[in-house]
């Protein structure tokens, strides 16, 4: 299992259309992507297995974890992680399906008390956000800093942040504790599986500067 720590990359349906989920996330893993989350909101089942075992095989090349989103029984079925929004399902009910040794993230919103409660319900990481204007849930950012160390200091879980996070501000997020920089248009909006490539690695080298 990989440490929870560096670049955190997400996946999207619209993004990586027309043939491009694979090669990006290849690009993503080879840069140094330590997990991957699968996210797509479709209701074809068929596809989003076949995806989801292909993007297994991928993550296992590479040593990194893949994780499902909003998705338990498929994560089930796979035996990989999942991450649970607000909403989405009981963490508790996660762990119990999936094992201790699963890799489980619950999103926190901007609340240490969220964090707190996923802690106890047995998650392995607490993921917060919005920190910048996010193309994928626009709206004011609400997460900051301040909210990470209070989160450090009260969860010992590894610290998640998310939310419109580009090459330009993630790196005061890093020294500012966190552990996991989950990332989805600042690395798969490039034209090229290559820039994809670079854009990991940059983002991936804020966790040995």
């Amino acid at each position: 299992m990989s440490t929870l720590r560096g670049l955190y990359a997400i996946t999207d349906s619209q993004l990586l259309a027309g043939g491009k989920l694979l090669p990006y996330v290849e690009a993503a893993l080879d840069g140094g992507a330590t997990l991957l989350q699968y996210r797509d909101k479709s209701s074809d089942d068929a596809r989003r297995l076949r995806e989801a075992q292909a993007l297994k095989t991928l993550c296992e090349r590479y040593g990194a974890s893949l994780l499902i989103n909003d998705d338990a029984e498929l994560a089930a079925r796979l035996g990989v992680g999942v991450h649970l929004g607000q909403g989405d399902g009981s963490l508790s009910v996660a762990r119990a399906l999936l094992g201790r040794n699963a890799i489980i993230g619950g999103t926190c919103l901007a609340q240490v008390e969220l964090a707190e409660q996923a802690a106890r319900d047995g998650a392995s990481y607490v993921a917060f956000g919005r920190f910048f204007n996010s193309q994928t849930k626009p709206g004011a950012p609400a997460a900051t800093l301040e909210l990470v160390q209070q989160a450090r200091a009260r969860v010992q879980l590894p610290v998640c942040a998310i939310g419109g996070i580009t090459l330009d501000n993630a790196a005061p997020l890093v020294t500012g504790g966190v552990s996991l920089l989950a990332v989805i248009h600042a690395l798969f909006s490039a034209d090229t599986a290559q820039e994809v490539n670079r854009r990991a690695r940059a983002f991936s080298a804020l966790f040995h500067a």
